[in-house]
Parts: structure tokens; C-alpha cells; sequence
């Protein structure tokens, strides 16, 4: 329930953009075009296997976890701040 100067709904609205946000940053992170048959950032070749189950697929597994600890790092970080960090 939204006390004080917050609207009524407005934690289910925090909830909804929180979703949004990671649907679109799922979505710009889908990879397009045809996949690679050797990794553009270490140029290790790409097994066929990986290329057939990750249509587009442009990193080879070892350098996609290092990306994807990097991009995490950043996505932890509430923009929104809650309710309480507003109010200090």
C-alpha cells in the first residue's frame, strides 16, 4: 500500500518498469545476423554446436560469461531508488 506522497499503485508501477526495463535489456542484448565461426574478441573458434543452438552467436563461451559478469555488474543498480533513499 502507497503511503505518504506516493501514489496508490505506485510500488506495483516501480515492479512493472523494473520488468520492462530487463525485458529491453534482454531484447538489445539478442543477438541478429549469422553467427561467427570464430570469437571477435579472442578469435577462438566458435564450435559448430554453439553456432546452431545461438543463431548469431559472436563470442565463444568463455568470452560471453566475461561479458555477461560485466553487463551484470551494472544491472544491480536501482535508477529508481526506493522510497525510503527519496525521502533522506
Amino acid at each position: 500500500m502507497a503511503t505518504g506522497w506516493a501514489k496508490d499503485g505506485a510500488e506495483q508501477e516501480q515492479i512493472d518498469a523494473t520488468v520492462n526495463d530487463g525485458i529491453a535489456r534482454a531484447r538489445r542484448n539478442l543477438h541478429r545476423g549469422p553467427s561467427l565461426s570464430r570469437c571477435e574478441e579472442c578469435d577462438a573458434p566458435i564450435p559448430l554446436a554453439r553456432q546452431r543452438a545461438v543463431p548469431g552467436v559472436r563470442l565463444c563461451i568463455a568470452c560471453q560469461e566475461a561479458a555477461d559478469q560485466a553487463g551484470e555488474a551494472g544491472a544491480l543498480y536501482n535508477r529508481r531508488g526506493s522510497k525510503d533513499s527519496q525521502l533522506r
